[in-house]
């Protein structure tokens, strides 16, 4: 067996799976104590938008997003991410069996990963796959959809249409679901880094990449422009689920980094 050994648990993510589990729990109960508009737990999205930080700073803001995915009879969830490690023209796919994560390891869809390979031409480039940005989704996957297996893909320089394709392709099956992930800006003051991630904030709102690219600065920004065709293309409408910043954490206002999470649903 193949396996693609975490590389970020313990200290992105706890090692611990009490510790990631009574973190769920928790982040589940101020929401079923403060979420003013419950039914947004009851939507059932193709895909989400999740942020890749540290547990402790953007783990509420994406589990909100995997709680609703399991609302959804899902089979297999394919997660892209941006390369922050690994320099890579194009994206590389995890050619692998299994995904450990602390909660279990999960299994890599032989099937599903191969057809992408074929259709694609998208080649597997092991050291890429060293990347927070995807490993950091799996253990919410572990949880919140046990018996889904997963497909990793993993992108540097690459052209957001290319995404695209292989979004809506995982699209065309209702049992295949899509998370896109991304943190928005970094390191700018509390009030800067709210004017500039609200930009990005509205393209996804209104599914306009014109409005992406004058003055997002999300580090998925390809994905999330990917993501945003797809949407358009398979007729889906993004819902806004959560939208926080280190601050809220750390109470430092003068480096934050911000964090969203979005669903997309049937219109």
């Amino acid at each position: 067996m193949n396996i693609k050994k975490a590389s970020v648990a313990g200290s992105f993510y706890p090692n611990n799976p009490l510790e990631i589990k009574k973190l769920f729990e928790h982040y589940n109960k101020l929401l079923d104590e403060n979420l003013r508009d419950k039914e947004i737990l009851d939507i059932k999205p193709k895909a989400v938008l999740v942020p890749h930080a540290g547990y402790i700073f953007s783990a509420f803001t994406a589990n909100i997003a995997f709680r609703t995915l399991k609302n959804r009879k899902i089979k297999r969830v394919v997660v892209i991410g941006p390369s922050h490690k690994a320099l890579i023209d194009g994206t590389s796919i995890a050619d692998f069996d299994l995904y450990e994560t602390p909660l279990g390891n999960i299994t890599i869809d032989r099937t599903l990963t191969e057809q992408i390979i074929e259709k694609f031409k998208i080649p597997f480039i092991p050291s890429v796959h060293n990347e927070h940005s995807t490993e950091v989704q799996m253990p919410f996957i572990k949880y919140y959809i046990p018996d889904a297996n997963v497909v990793e893909l993993v992108y540097g320089k690459e052209d957001p249409k290319n995404l695209q394709k292989i979004i809506d392709f995982v699209l065309q099956d209702d049992e295949n679901a899509v998370v896109i992930s991304t943190d928005l800006s970094h390191y700018y003051t509390l009030e800067r880094a709210s004017a500039i991630d609200n930009i990005c904030l509205e393209a996804v709102w209104h599914l306009d990449t014109k409005r992406l690219h004058q003055g997002c600065e999300a580090c998925g920004i390809i994905g999330m422009e990917a993501m945003i065709l797809s949407a358009k293309n398979n007729d889906l409408k993004a819902i806004l689920l959560d939208y926080r910043t280190s601050a809220d954490v750390n109470q430092d206002n003068t480096e934050v980094v911000g964090y969203m999470s979005a669903a997309f649903v049937k219109n």
